[in-house]
């Protein structure tokens, strides 16, 4: 029991130093973790430390993962359903091609050009296809997006993007049995009776008990978490899906909100990406830099002259070449496309997948997680940097949206 706390202490101060590093370099506080992660993972290996960092003790892959859990929860959360609907053309297509794009580019090089198997190959497409909803949430929620209807159409985009992903997955290497129908019926019913009873609880209990509201979120993330993995699913997505049902009851209160995100990101988070970044292997990577070098290429040139295109049409704005505000259109579109060629979250799991049903060696493993985990720093350290689009919030903040001492530090 001492190591843990040891080692717990030593993960949050990680988590306390990638905080002052992003504060003072003016970057995400997410990309910082993870780049002090692997950082942490490279010098543990060099020094044959590796096994003491537990990176794959029980207790720190249930809270890492339960941090991706409540993150993608309150990304969901952010999407009120009227919002969706009224961008749902933007998201679906922005979505769709976001995940088809670095799909079939990264499945044709990795099997005619690097040489690996057609499954293999499937499960790098993939891997490689995804956005990072962990990465995109937080930097959306550090700089005030997520108040945005700019930022809203982002988090729309990613969700229907790792939704391709988790179907793709599902369709091709998952089989399809009674357990799947039972989750698909599970969570249709969620969808119907899970706002209903938190409103009752909400009205007959909120504010006379302890946190009752978060006591009972916690209880469906995880009863639906156990039946995603049961059924051969991941846990992230219906946690996704219950964050907009309950989009609607969650907004009423931004002071529970804010609670629930100092939870997530002052406790879960840091060690989701702190270990996130650990497990990358960089030796693998610099034996062989050039296949790392050619499915990151990959998958960022199919991202970018797939995705570009399209939001430019959905992000564009009349008469805009006589505009005076010519740049800050051109930021707005950068900055939607870099956001979505990031990957994460989804891009892991589906690694992970493939390394656990021998889809994929150890090797190959190393390098998609390598790309997955460089595509959510580099495309956003670069959009944060050249092409934050200021001028969206350069909006009068409403009271009840107004930051508290505990919120996450901007």
């Amino acid at each position: 029991m001492n190591s843990i706390y040891f080692l717990a202490a030593f993960w949050f101060s990680a988590a306390v130093i990638s905080t002052v590093l992003a504060n003072r370099l003016k970057i995400s506080m997410a990309l910082m973790e993870i780049i002090i992660g692997a950082i942490i993972g490279f010098i543990a290996l060099k020094l044959t430390y590796t096994d003491k960092l537990s990176l794959n003790a029980d207790w720190l892959k249930f809270l890492s993962g339960m941090g991706a859990i409540l993150l993608t929860f309150l990304s969901g959360a952010e999407l009120n359903p009227d919002m969706m609907k009224s961008k749902i053309k933007e998201v679906s297509v922005i979505g769709l091609v976001g995940f088809f794009a670095p799909f079939l580019g990264s499945f044709l090089i990795a099997y005619y050009v690097i040489g690996w198997e057609v499954k293999a190959s499937l499960l790098c497409g993939i891997a490689l296809s995804t956005t990072s909803m962990a990465v995109v949430y937080a930097v959306m929620l550090e700089y005030g997006f997520n108040k945005t209807e700019y930022g809203k159409g982002i988090l729309g985009s990613c969700f229907v993007n790792d939704l391709g992903t988790v179907i793709g997955l599902g369709l091709i290497f998952a089989p399809f049995t009674y357990r799947t129908l039972i989750f698909l019926a599970v969570t249709v019913a969620i969808i119907f009776f899970v706002p209903k009873i938190t409103d009752f609880l909400i009205k007959q209990f909120a504010y006379k008990t302890a946190a009752i509201r978060a006591k009972w979120i916690i209880f469906i993330l995880l009863s639906m978490g156990f039946l995603a993995v049961w059924s051969g699913s991941e846990p992230v997505l219906p946690a996704y899906i219950i964050g907009m049902v309950l989009a609607r009851t969650m907004e009423k209160d931004g002071h529970f909100i804010r609670r629930f995100r100092t939870l997530t990101i002052g406790f879960l988070t840091p060690l989701y990406f702190l270990r996130a970044g650990a497990l990358m292997t960089l030796p693998a990577l610099i034996a062989a830099p050039l296949f790392f070098l050619l499915l990151f290429s990959t998958k960022m040139i199919t991202k970018i002259f797939g995705l570009y295109p399209v939001i430019r049409i959905f992000r564009h704005h009349k008469n805009e070449k006589w505009n005076l505000n010519f740049k800050k259109f051109t930021r707005e579109r950068w900055y939607y496309t870099l956001m979505m060629s990031t990957g994460l979250t989804f891009g892991t799991i589906s690694a992970l997948f493939g390394l656990s049903n021998n889809i994929i060696s150890q090797e190959q493993y190393s390098y998609i997680v390598g790309v997955v985990i460089a595509s959510a720093v580099i495309p956003t350290l670069i959009a944060n940097k050249f092409f934050l689009p200021k001028h969206l919030l350069e909006i009068p903040v409403l009271d009840d949206q107004v930051p508290s001492a505990d919120d996450t530090e901007k």
